[in-house]
């Protein structure tokens, strides 16, 4: 089957998911119970989940390595959602911080229509992931940055697109600055599929990439080529310390408190070693981690 986006090509898209994953950067090496642990976690609500949800220790590891990761993960898609219009025709995007800091600049020299009949033929757009990621404070500060913008070109609008907005929408903005309510048809308020729709010219763009993109990342992560697949061992490496510390390594949940209790008292007693210095009780952890002893989990 053929390549079926006219408004960017396989060979422009491909590069820009594969960009786009490269972005995961250190998200992408794999867990040990070392960087698990990095910000100490919290082995009570661990437990509270595992057991309320019935999860099982794989799965409750599994879902906390997936937070710890998703955490940072939200720019990386950011910088999918904007940066794939630099391949898109009429459309550039500035570096970080230049040309007024806008997130993409659309013109067209034939005009752009907008919904309330005005024509003009530029658009600067600023681009947020969801549409409650910003604070009055910040809705305030980017309305009035529109506003300036409309001062020095009159013939332009601007544009807040959201990636994830309420529903499918192309209206006037209406926000508060100063505790008072604003609002100007040319300061608008777009979701993610109305914006590709005007700058491709295709009503369902942004429909038609959504259905090609699970496969060029698939092709793009099994392509290898310096993508790395994270191969976690937080769950092998809790049974090694169960095993030291509690003598099963099926109680996971001994080696849980550990990483996050090993100076409370009493937790210190459950080490072979309890003459080990209190500062050097976590790294005494992380080296039975490593020791090998459990089986499967």
């Amino acid at each position: 089957m053929g390549w079926s986006l006219k408004f960017i090509s396989e060979e422009d898209f491909t590069r820009h998911v594969r960009a786009t994953i490269e972005k995961y950067g250190e998200k992408l090496e794999s867990f040990d119970v070392k960087r698990f642990n990095k910000n100490i976690i919290d082995p009570v609500k661990l437990i509270f989940d595992k057991t309320v949800y019935r999860s099982t220790w794989g799965e409750i590891v599994g879902n906390e390595i997936f937070r710890q990761r998703d955490k940072a993960n939200n720019n990386d898609i950011g910088y999918f959602h904007q940066r794939i219009f630099q391949y898109m025709a009429n459309c550039h995007v500035p570096d970080n911080g230049k040309e007024g800091g806008w997130d993409i600049i659309y013109r067209n020299e034939n005009g752009i229509p907008l919904p309330d009949g005005d024509v003009v033929h530029n658009i600067y757009v600023e681009m947020k992931n969801k549409h409650n990621t910003m604070n009055s404070a910040s809705e305030g500060k980017t309305y009035i940055k529109m506003q300036n913008q409309l001062l020095k070109d009159d013939d332009c609008a601007c544009f807040l697109v959201e990636a994830i907005a309420k529903k499918s929408q192309d209206i006037k903005w209406e926000t508060t600055v100063d505790r008072s309510k604003v609002s100007h048809r040319r300061i608008r308020r777009v979701s993610l599929d109305r914006f590709y729709a005007l700058v491709t010219g295709e009503e369902d763009a942004f429909y038609r990439m959504c259905m090609v993109l699970p496969g060029v990342i698939e092709g793009v992560v099994n392509g290898g080529e310096g993508i790395r697949i994270p191969e976690d061992t937080v769950l092998r490496e809790l049974g090694n310390i169960a095993a030291k510390v509690g003598g099963d390594p099926a109680s996971l949940e001994m080696a849980a408190y550990m990483l996050g209790f090993h100076t409370y008292r009493g937790f210190k007693d459950c080490l072979p070693d309890p003459d080990v210095p209190e500062d050097a009780v976590l790294k005494k952890l992380y080296e039975y981690a490593g020791t090998g002893m459990s089986g499967r989990i």
